[in-house]
Parts: structure tokens; sequence; C-alpha cells
């Protein structure tokens, strides 16, 4: 409870007899990173935090909340009610100018034996969540152990590019996509942080602006020749209001307040409030209680326990601000609110005491796997094909157990390392295997020299569009061949890519040197970007959606521009489409194709540009493989739980990531159409 009550230092000061109970399951909040820019972060995210709920008022509050009720009002009392409002303005002054301490957080995850992979899963999992700070110290931790790791593996790579015979000055790292993942990933992340923190601070202007206006309306008040009831509902209208609008500034605050309760002051001074408004006042108040404390009781049937404490927070704010009851009814009507407030608490802890139960879960599931991995290590294959039939369905588990997630933590290392013994212990079967079994691989080493052979026989030839087909060809058998002896595999491949980027270069150069075409392509280019700039939408989505793809295909099919023009039109064609496709209500994934396919057009006429498409579209077919296999596999996994503990929630869990991993291969293949629509439409 320590790290709870030092998290809302300011909400102890603000309490008064409605103050919500403290939650022990508050006390998991993230320790503060050291980064500037998410202390920056966690220090906004402060000001909205929710006040703990408290089992029961303190003295003070119930003396706070008797202040505030105001005595029939005669023309004696006004004197009294002055000074109790002053009394009140200075206390909420006092109570709104305490600052926040913030506590560090100490129950980061261990992110230090997950791989890259695992790593940016999980980073792409945490940036899907509603909430932003509480993930943003998890997110640095992520961002830490990816680049120790990545560090580590090119540290790696570059002593074998030594042991292997070669010179450490011509050692090149090749490009890491997990890298780029990673930094597409966190550039998202800071653009939703800057967006939150320019909204939290243009609101709270905005707010303090409205405030001000109130202010001056309630001074106009008084100079009213008009009926006191008319007046005083006014008044109250403009309390409500004042209400309902959120945090200011908290340089403002104080200056703020008083503004606001001297005006106030002069007003109750004006009318002089009757015991007949102020007995309705005290009724609507009693019924504004009433309602909150009904909609407390109602949040026992929300499903989200999450959802309904912060829903919870929310009424002991209003509870506060509502104002005094009649006397008789003060104690009865807390005890109600207090009730609902204890019994929503119990459910909020109930939830994380079952988040621990879901932990054990995961250890019986990683359990199973355990033993299915020991279980596959006493079978000997006895040819190659069944090596690799048994070492995809033992990387297919492997990426089930990083779909688990967490055991208990006195339990998860263990079972991590029962795991990873189980599966060294098959691959180092495997290789001895491997070591005795060279003959296929030298096969297939020469089936790949063979088409390098090819390759360089054709790489100077000028018959561009047969050629091209051949090289497609190629390509296509190269996919085909199987593995290769390990110290032959790099040397081979950079051979056969030499071969095919050297025709492709040659093609580029070709087509670029067409200077006069391409002056008035450029001219054509620079007109479509006019045309794209100013379009205007017809209100109808799907015929400014087609134009838009209409512009796309004339911009594909109107071929290359001189090469010193060519990246900054590309730039600004995709720039002015971009806008305008976001001016239309695409669904994501629509809008993500469409991107896509302009970043393939730009490839398609950058140098080499064939080469780098067939690359890419490759890369995309060997993921979709993969996936499909991932797919074929999970279903499979549905199996392996039938008879455990727990099943139907095991069962559950697979069928969730079946139906994730079906929307990717849908995905996949739309990219993979795309590259084929550009690719066709080459000169």
């Amino acid at each position: 409870m320590e790290s709870n009550e030092n998290l809302h230092s300011k909400a102890q000061h603000e309490m008064n007899d409605s103050a919500p109970i403290s939650d022990p399951a508050l006390e998991n909040a993230a320790e503060l990173a050291t980064n500037p820019e998410i202390i920056e972060e966690k220090a906004v995210e402060e000001e909205s935090i929710s006040t703990p709920v408290n089992s029961e008022p303190e003295e003070k509050n119930e003396v706070v909340e008797e202040t505030q009720e105001e005595p029939a009002l005669s023309e004696d009392t006004v004197e009294v009610v002055l000074e109790e409002l002053a009394a009140e303005t200075e206390e909420i002054i006092a109570e709104e100018g305490i600052d926040e301490e913030i506590e560090p957080r100490t129950d980061l995850p261990d992110y230090s034996n997950l791989s890259e992979v695992e790593l940016i899963n999980e980073l792409r999992e945490l940036l899907q969540e509603t909430g932003f700070f509480e993930i943003v110290d998890r997110v640095e931790s992520i961002k830490s152990n990816f680049y120790k790791k990545h560090k580590t593996k090119l540290i790696e790579e570059k002593k074998s590019f030594i042991d292997n015979g070669g010179f450490e000055e011509e050692f090149k790292p090749e490009a890491d996509p997990y890298e780029q993942d990673l930094k597409t990933l966190l550039a998202q992340f800071k653009q939703r942080k800057a967006e939150l923190n320019k909204d939290i601070e243009a609101e709270k202007e905005e707010n303090l602006k409205k405030k001000y206006e109130i202010i001056e309306e309630i001074k106009t008040l008084v100079n009213r020749k008009e009926s006191i009831n008319k007046t005083f509902q006014e008044f109250r209208e403009l309390q409500q209001k004042w209400r309902e609008i959120g945090l200011v500034p908290q340089a403002n605050m104080k200056d703020l307040w008083e503004n606001y309760h001297h005006h106030v002051e002069n007003f109750y001074d004006y009318i002089k409030i009757n015991k007949e408004l102020r007995d309705l006042d005290l009724k609507r108040n009693l019924e504004e209680k009433i309602s909150l404390c009904e909609k407390a009781e109602a949040l026992l049937l929300e499903p989200s326990v999450i959802k309904s404490f912060n829903a919870l927070q929310k009424f002991h704010d209003l509870w506060r601000e509502i104002g005094p009851v009649p006397r008789d009814k003060k104690e009865e009507l807390w005890e109600r609110f207090k009730t609902a407030t204890t019994l929503i608490n119990k459910k909020h802890q109930d939830f994380f005491e079952n988040r621990k139960k879901s932990q054990k879960k995961n250890l019986d599931a990683k359990t199973a796997l355990c033993e299915k991995v020991e279980e596959i290590i006493t079978s000997e294959p006895s040819s190659y094909k069944d090596w690799e039939d048994k070492s995809k369905e033992l990387v297919e588990m492997q990426k089930y157990w990083r779909t688990i997630g967490f055991a208990p933590q006195k339990e998860n290392t263990l079972i991590y390392e029962r795991f990873r013994k189980a599966c060294d212990a098959f691959f180092d079967k495997k290789r001895d295997f491997y070591s005795k079994h060279k003959e296929e691989q030298t096969n297939n080493l020469q089936m790949k020299i063979d088409l390098c052979v090819q390759a360089e026989a054709l790489k100077e030839s000028t018959d561009w569009k047969k050629t091209t087909e051949e090289f497609i060809n190629i390509q296509k058998k190269w996919k085909e061949i199987g593995p290769v002896p390990r110290k032959q595999s790099d040397i081979v491949w950079k051979r056969f890519r030499a071969a095919c980027d050297c025709f492709f270069q040659q093609k580029s150069e070709f087509f670029s040197s067409k200077d006069n075409e391409q002056i008035e392509n450029l001219k054509k280019k620079n007109e479509l970007i006019d045309a794209v700039t100013n379009f205007v939408s017809t209100g109808d989505e799907s015929k400014d959606l087609e134009k838009l793809r209409e512009y796309q295909r004339e911009w594909t099919e109107i071929g290359h521009v001189p090469i010193q023009q060519k990246d900054d039109v590309q730039k600004r064609f995709r720039e002015v489409i971009n806008k305008q496709f976001d001016k239309l209500r695409v669904e994501d994934k629509d809008r993500s194709l469409m991107r896509f396919k302009s970043k393939m057009s730009d490839l398609k006429t950058s140098n080499k540009g064939h080469n780098k498409m067939f690359f890419e579209r490759d890369k995309y077919i060997t993921k979709l493989r993969q996936l499909e296999s991932d797919l074929v596999t999970l279903k499979n996994n549905v199996g392996f739980f039938a008879n455990s503990k727990n099943a139907e929630a095991l069962i559950l869990d697979v069928e969730r990531k079946i139906a994730r991993n079906e929307e990717q291969i849908t995905y996949l293949k739309e990219k993979i159409r795309v590259i084929d629509e550009v690719d066709d439409n080459e000169e």
C-alpha cells in the first residue's frame, strides 16, 4: 500500500467524505523510466490519475461536508455563509495546489530472455492497448533489451566473418528487418505521445478560458432586474457548467479559484438566498447523490472491472462537487455510496487475483509443450525429410510458446530452462545427423552453381523483355532448390545476386537514357501532381476513392523521369496522394494497401526496380508460407491440450490466434497482388 499512497499524495488532500477506497492492485504501477521524455509523459499521466478510494471517511472529511451545508440564509446569516464559503475556497485552493509525488515503478516484466522477434511482438501488442501511460516504461525496457541483443548479434556475425577468412574492414552487417520494425513501432509510440501531450495542454487552456467566461457571467447576474428565482436558476446552471469543465493549468489555478469565489460571494450577498431556495438546492443535491448511488450500484453489473473502477473514481469526484444534502440524509446516503464502493473495489482486487490464476494456466500450457518436445527427442528420424518435418513441428511449438504469456514468477525461469534444454537437445541431434548427410547439400550446391552460370551468361543481354523473363524463371528455380553446405551458402548467393543485379542495373540505365521521353514524363507527372493537389471531393467516398486510384494507375503508367528529379517528384506525389487518402474515411487496412501500392510504384522506377520488387515479393511469399504453416500448426495445437487441465481456456486461446493468423494471411495476399499489379504495368 505504500507505493499507492505515494502515487496519490495529492489525492489524500482532496478526499473529503467521498474519497474513494484505495486498492492494492494499484501497487502494480510501473516504475518511471529514466528517459526524460517518458518522465514528461508520466507527469501528464499523474494529472489524470483517478483518486484512490478510502474505505471510510476521515473525521476531517465529515467536518468539511458539514461546513459546506448552507444555513437558511436570512439577512442575519449571510455573513456566516460568506465566512464559510471563504474558508471553503481557501481549502479548495490549498488542495488544488498540492504537488503530486511519483513513486518509481518496480514491477517491469523481465524482457532479457526474449528474442528480437518476441520483443517486436511484445511491443506491437503493447501499442494496441488503449492505455498509454501504463506502457511507457515497458516500451523503453523493450527498446533497451532489443538493442542489447542486436549489438551482441553483430559482434557474433563479425567474429564468424573473420573466422571464415574475411577481413575485419570488409565486414558489412546485413540490414536487420526487425530493427526497422522496431523503429516503425517506436515512431508510432512517439507520435501518440506527442499528440496526447498536445491535446492535454490545449484542453487545459480551453478549460481555463471557459471558466473565466463563467466568472464574467456570474458578475453580470448582480445587475439583473428579473425575479430572484430565475436569477438563482441561472446561477446554478453556471455552477453546473463550472463543475463539468475539466482541469486547468496549475499555474492559473489559485488565481482562478480566488476570482471565482469572490464573485460567488458577491452574488450570495446580492440575492440573500432565502430558506425556500436553499431547501430546493438541498433537495436537488440529494437527488443527484441518490443518482450517483444508483450509478455506482449499477457498476456492479459492468463486466469490465477496470472500466467500472475508473468510472467509480469519476463518481467520487462528482460526489465531492455536488454540495450538501439535508442533515438527516447525510450519513445514510454516504453509507450507501461507500458500500457500493467497497464492493466494486473488491471486484477490482479479485481481478488481479484471477490474473495470477491465468498465469498458472500458462504454466500448465508450457508444461504440456515441454512434455511434447521431450517426447519428440526420444524419436530418431532416419531421413533428411523426417528431420525437417520434426524441426518444423518443433519451431511451431516454439512460436506457440511465445504466444502463451508469462507463468508465475517463481516458475517462469525454471519452465523456460526446461523448454530450452529440450529444444537444444533436439537440434544437437539434428546437427549430428546433418554432418553425416552432406551429399544432398553438395548436389544442391552444384545446381545453384549451374544457375549462377546461366545468370552470368545472360547478364550482358540487351533483349530486355525476354531476358527479364528468363531471369525471373531462374530466380524461381533458385527458390525451389534445397539448402547447401553452410560455408558455401553466402558465397554462391552473392555470386547469383551479382549476376541478377548486373542485368537489371544495365536495363535500368538503358531506359533511363531516354532523355526526351523522360522530360515529357516529368512534365506529365508534374501535371498529375497538380491535379491531385487540386482534387475536390464529390461527397461520394467510393467515387473519390476510385478517382484517387485512377491517379495512381496513371502515375505508374507514365514511365521514367530524369534521375535528378526522380526522388523529388516521387516524394511530392506520395505526399499529395496520401493527404487526399487521409481525407477519406477509408478503413485502416485499405489505406495501408494504398500507401503500399504507392511505395511499390516508387520502387519500380528506382535503380534495379524490378530486381528489388522480386526480392520484396519473395519476402512476402516466404512470410505467407510461414503463416500458412503456422495456421496448420495452430489448428493441430488444439489437440495438444485436449486432455489437459483447463483445456477449454487453452483451446479458446489457440482459436483466437488462428483467427488473427488468417487475417494476416489475407493481408499478405493483398500485398502480393499489389506487387504483381504494379509489375504488370512495366513498360
